[in-house]
């Protein structure tokens, strides 16, 4: 699975909870969104984490 920071956004705008780590990861670590996005991915969604489907989904076609 490949890190897209435009999938990344959608799940995040998508995801209330994922809204808040991302604004907590930008306060605690200093970071800027978009590394704070990659971040993100890397905690939450790659490797089998809690939001890795709903990522998935938003790459499948839609139609």
């Amino acid at each position: 699975m490949k890190y897209i920071k435009t999938q990344m956004k959608q799940l995040v705008k998508e995801n209330y909870e994922l809204q808040k780590r991302l604004k907590v990861l930008m306060e605690e670590h200093e970071l800027e969104k978009n590394f704070a996005l990659k971040a993100l991915y890397h905690s939450e969604v790659a490797a089998g984490g809690k939001y890795q489907k709903n990522y998935q989904a938003l790459d499948s076609p839609k139609g």
